[in-house]
């Protein structure tokens, strides 16, 4: 369990290097666009791949019984 702490904090600390270091040199608008992209792909993302796995552990124990 611990392994997987070290895991998500390196993760979490080379996302947050990546931010703060290599953003600047990113040129985004600030259009609606973006902003919304911004907005809602983690949250959309997140949903697809919880309802993926929620969907693969019904069919599994389906398979089961």
């Amino acid at each position: 369990m611990i392994g997987l702490i070290f895991k998500v904090f390196g993760v979490s600390l080379l996302l947050s290097l990546g931010i703060k270091y290599g953003g600047p040199l990113l040129s985004i608008s600030p259009t609606l666009t973006n902003v919304l992209l911004a907005i809602w792909l983690p949250s959309v993302t997140l949903a697809i791949v919880l309802g993926w796995r929620w969907r693969r552990s019904n069919a599994l124990s389906n398979q089961s019984l």
